[in-house]
């Protein structure tokens, strides 16, 4: 959970590493297969808005309230910036020292109990329920699926945690630094660019299964593009919406 006052600096765009040596150029770019659901496909089907938010979100606190959310065929999304959230169970790079708006706390808790860790789980943050737009009303909830698109790359995650009521745009270390963001809570994340797609009624079980939750993504992403409706409460392996 983030309050805080601050713009964050644009990060240029990363390099596209060689064709001979993805791996060793860029070690948390995800590796893209045939058949995977490309960044371009989900910005393209996320181009309209259709909002589902009452009312508009701030990017930081002292900024416009210009951002919506917006809704089509069973998923939810918005465009903004990405602030980083360091917060949950502390590690070597999230903790009191290296973020001085640390908070040992998550929304969501992991399967054993604890809170989850931002530095090592891929997860979005969402405002919390108010007037303006309540997540739960489309059956969100913590560990359901999102697809974070930010240039061409998209990472997988679940909403792990809850932020401020007004401001939108945010998610994990771990997330920002999959897609080549810099992950300092200090001065990382970006101004801009970043679309985050949250799709209805879906659920990974346990919240920490990362895995799981890039397999179920992957197939309701490729849903999503073509046009093909998910039912409600269909089963997925990792822990469908129910």
């Amino acid at each position: 959970m983030r309050v805080r006052s601050l713009m964050l600096a644009a990060v240029g765009a990363a390099l596209l590493a060689p064709v001979a040596l993805p791996a060793l150029a860029h070690p948390q770019r995800p590796v893209q297969r045939e058949g995977d659901v490309t960044a371009a496909a989900l910005l393209a089907k996320a181009r309209g808005c259709v909002r589902v938010s009452e009312g508009l979100y701030r990017s930081d606190a002292g900024t416009p309230a210009v951002i919506p959310v917006c809704g089509v065929d069973g998923a939810v999304f918005w465009k903004a910036d990405m602030d980083i959230d360091c917060d949950g169970r502390p590690g070597p790079r999230c903790n009191r020292d290296t973020d001085p708006w640390f908070q040992p706390a998550t929304s969501f808790l992991q399967s054993d109990g604890r809170y989850l860790s931002s530095e090592t789980l891929p997860f979005i943050v969402v405002p919390v329920a108010s007037r303006t737009w309540d997540y739960r009303v489309h059956g969100i909830k913590g560990g359901s699926v999102a697809a974070v698109v930010h240039g061409d790359r998209v990472e997988y995650a679940v909403v792990g945690d809850t932020g401020p009521k007004n401001i939108i745009g945010e998610a994990s270390y771990a997330t920002a630094e999959a897609l080549g963001i810099r992950p300092d809570p200090r001065n990382g994340g970006v101004a801009s660019g970043v679309t985050y797609i949250v799709f209805e009624d879906s659920k990974v079980t346990p919240i920490e299964d990362h895995e799981a939750a890039v397999e179920q993504g992957e197939e309701l992403a490729r849903r999503w593009v073509e046009g093909v409706p998910m039912p409600r409460g269909a089963a997925m392996r990792g822990g469908a919406a129910n």
